[in-house]
């Protein structure tokens, strides 16, 4: 007998190994399954102007990247101290202009470099909804806790966004003839639309995508709402705040992702690799200095070996924490 309705997702052709880049971007979502990527050194870009949830403002950051955009200080608002931009995430703003604009330009340079090369792209919406700056018209990433009259509003429809991301899927097919996309959409719950809101927002990046997916750059979609909502269907799968996916919930999806898109050498290697990364946080109360060398050492000799294995993989970073160890 069968007690859940397990989604199923059909294995690609084309797969991800240790030698395809990857970029996620997009609401919080796709920054915790790139933080998975990376928990095992895979060659993998997140969010490089901060998390965004709305399609337009995601696609506003590809173009910025597809053209190399520099910004200036005309891209940029003052407030409350400090120098930000309507397009980043608060990390980039700082009280130095100067400052605040190298983040911003160093970011945005990488990510174009590694676009051009990236092998897929994952492109999470969170929310339909967006605001609009009311001075500019503007639309905005990120409010950065101004006052919401500040803003206007909207809801955008599944056709505005459809027409926006079919020219952004040509326009990356010229900047990248080999990139894939996939579309998801992120299974966090926008609950200051209320139960309904949330509902409709999710319905129209739904009908948004069902479109996309007809594109002649063959885009393609991965069910992680679903998986959440239809799959796993419990507030076990929830983390305390009762919106976001809980641990677990990221893990199995990350299962799921892995056993869709990854090779079995990848998925192997990825594996050995995440167990060495999540012993660096590995700090056992009343252990000794001995014991503590040796658990070092050990984890040494694991990274050595799959060095030697595995050369194009920069194990620089493990192996210098627990080199502090010894």
């Amino acid at each position: 007998m069968r007690f859940r309705t397990e989604v199923d997702i059909p294995s690609q052709q084309v797969r991800i190994n240790y030698s395809t880049p990857v970029m996620f971007i997009g609401s919080c979502f796709a920054g915790e399954m790139a933080a998975l990527m990376k928990e095992g050194l895979m060659p993998v870009l997140s969010n490089p102007s901060g998390v965004i949830y709305n399609p337009f403002s995601v696609s506003a950051t590809l173009r910025n990247m597809i053209s190399g955009k520099l910004f200036t200080r005309d891209d940029l608002y003052f407030h409350n101290g400090r120098w930000l931009s309507f397009a980043h995430y608060t990390m980039f703003s700082s009280d130095s202009i100067d400052r605040c604009l190298e983040m911003i330009n160093m970011a945005n340079s990488e990510a174009s470099i590694f676009l051009r090369k990236a092998s897929f792209l994952f492109v999470t919406f969170g929310t339909a909804r967006i605001y609009r700056r009311k001075d500019t018209g503007d639309i905005v990433s990120n409010c950065h806790k101004i006052p919401s009259s500040f803003f206007e509003r909207e809801m955008p429809g599944p056709h505005a966004i459809a027409e926006d991301w079919s020219r952004l899927l040509g326009e990356l097919r010229d900047y990248n003839p080999s990139l894939s996309v996939i579309f998801t959409v992120s299974p966090v719950r926008h609950w200051k639309d209320g139960a309904h809101g949330n509902q409709v927002s999710k319905s129209v990046l739904f009908v948004a995508i069902e479109e996309l997916l007809k594109h002649p750059s063959s885009p393609s979609y991965f069910p992680s709402y679903e998986i959440v909502l239809d799959d796993l269907r419990d507030y076990r799968f929830y983390a305390d705040d009762l919106l976001h996916p809980s641990a677990a919930a990221v893990n199995y999806i990350w299962e799921k992702l892995c056993k869709a898109y990854l090779d079995k050498p990848a998925t192997g290697l990825w594996q050995e690799i995440s167990d060495v990364t999540r012993a660096t946080g590995h700090k056992p109360a009343g252990i000794t200095v001995g014991e503590t060398t040796r658990f070092a050492l050990g984890m040494l000799e694991r990274i050595a070996t799959m060095e030697s294995r595995n050369p194009g993989i920069d194990f620089s970073g493990l192996r210098e924490h627990f080199e502090g160890l010894t």
